[in-house]
């Protein structure tokens, strides 16, 4: 039937009024898309990438001295007929540059491969060996674009990596944490993963009465150790972690064997000062 002047004026009115916005405070709708901010200013789909993380159930440390630095990651094998030597989180960039890797283990493998290939490209360009800090720039502004284009999706891991800068006489070690957002700084220590919290809280206290000790290079280990049996809540075994160090001495990433792991929590064990923090 055709519709009265009334109904005919009501009905325009309604086609007028502006659709009801989405309620400010909830995500809905604004995790859909990376490339939407919500109305808090917020990108729903980065901070999905940085819970997704904490889904590997690994705990990462990483912490530097004043002649070494050390990464250290809890070990587990998913499954039984898997051979534990093919697991690792572990990986080497360059000879003397590596990283410990938290979080989706194939887009872990996939940004190594990446990043092999721009050290290897800088050294054919300069003929040099590529810096640290470079290197976790590079890293981090690949992360970043992964935030911005709506036909890609951040990378689901926490990368920290260690080695040692060479000017001339002097030796500097390096660490440095890169996250899904592309946001990369420098560290004396740091952590990542499913404890993360926990394990900078202990760092921090341990940082807080001395903000530049000189931690040799057993120092340096052991607190990682350290950090990472607080915030587990049980003693470690050899087994149950890997670590790998550089070192002024031996600019190599190196891994350390179940015989050194094991003399260093023997050690840590006897200790009784600041770096074990003992309540």
């Amino acid at each position: 039937r055709a519709l009265s002047a009334e109904e005919e004026q009501c009905w325009r009115r309604q086609r007028r009024q502006p659709p009801t916005p989405m309620a400010r405070g909830s995500s809905a709708g604004y995790d859909r898309h990376i490339t939407i901010f919500s109305p808090e200013g917020r990108l729903y789909q980065v901070e999905y990438a940085f819970k997704a993380i904490k889904t590997s159930g690994l705990t990462s440390v990483g912490v530097r001295g004043s002649d070494s630095a050390v990464v250290l990651t809890q070990r587990k094998i998913p499954d039984k007929l898997h051979d534990p030597e093919s697991v690792t989180n572990m990986y080497h960039v360059t000879d003397k540059i590596g990283l410990v890797m938290t979080g989706i283990v194939p887009d872990a493998r996939a940004s190594v491969a990446r990043l092999r290939a721009e050290a290897a490209q800088f050294k054919f360009d300069y003929g040099y060996d590529v810096p640290v800090g470079y290197l976790a720039k590079r890293a981090a502004d690949l992360a970043q674009v992964y935030t911005q284009h709506a036909n890609m999706r951040p990378l689901g891991i926490a990368m920290i990596i260690v080695g040692i800068d060479v000017e001339g006489d002097t030796m500097i070690p390096q660490l440095f944490r890169c996250d899904p957002a592309g946001y990369f700084v420098g560290y004396k220590a740091t952590s990542a993963g499913q404890k993360e919290q926990e394990a900078n809280n202990f760092l921090e206290k341990r940082f807080k009465t001395d903000p530049n000790p000189a931690l040799s290079y057993d120092d340096t280990v052991q607190l990682a150790l350290a950090c990472l049996q607080n915030v587990l809540g049980s003693d470690l075994k050899a087994t149950d972690i890997e670590a790998c160090v550089v070192r002024n001495s031996n600019l190599n990433f190196t891994k350390l064997t179940a015989d050194e792991l094991e003399h260093h929590l023997t050690a840590l064990a006897e200790r009784d000062d600041d770096i074990v923090a003992r309540e």
